[in-house]
């Protein structure tokens, strides 16, 4: 989780890959209402999220019982949408942090995506920092961050 520019995709995606793991991206759960919303510059409100809250959770489900690994990335801003989302232990959760301005200029550099530098301001602003989980410093190379990630996991899971 974290805000957009974080390296949600790219860490998930690298991280799923070492893992033989299935890899999701949340953005393409959102409905097509929210993206236009989102690449018109406006700010997405609660309600908005409710279908692709419920969607996440619903393929969570879908992987929990069928005893399916997979990463996850999306926002996951706010604690209630945590709260929808973390419906077992053995759901682990991954918060990348990092510097605004660090975010804002990978924002600035990435091509073809509907999320643009200037809705950084009202992620932040929605962000609740998560109580629980494993905090990833941004600034760390790609293949720090998933070392680290997956040392965390492995401790995850022989506590439970």
């Amino acid at each position: 989780m974290g805000v957009s520019g974080s390296g949600k995709t790219t860490i998930g995606e690298h991280l799923a890959a070492d893992l033989g793991w299935a890899f999701y991206d949340g953005d393409d759960f959102h409905p097509d209402e929210n993206i236009e919303k989102m690449r018109s510059g406006l700010p997405l409100s609660d309600a908005d999220r409710v279908p692709w809250l419920t969607a996440l959770r619903n393929l969570i489900a879908a992987s929990l019982n069928q005893k399916r690994h997979a990463v996850l990335a999306c926002s996951a801003l706010k604690a209630s949408y945590r709260a929808q989302l973390l419906i077992d232990d053995r759901v682990i959760l991954v918060y990348l942090k990092g510097d605004p301005a660090l975010i804002k200029q990978r924002l600035r550099g990435r091509q073809g995506h509907f999320m643009k530098s200037d809705m950084l301001a009202s992620q932040l602003a929605d962000l609740e920092e998560p109580e629980s989980g494993f905090r990833v410093d941004i600034a760390e190379s790609i293949e720090q961050i998933v070392r680290n990630v997956k040392t965390f996991i492995k401790h995850a899971v022989r506590k439970s």
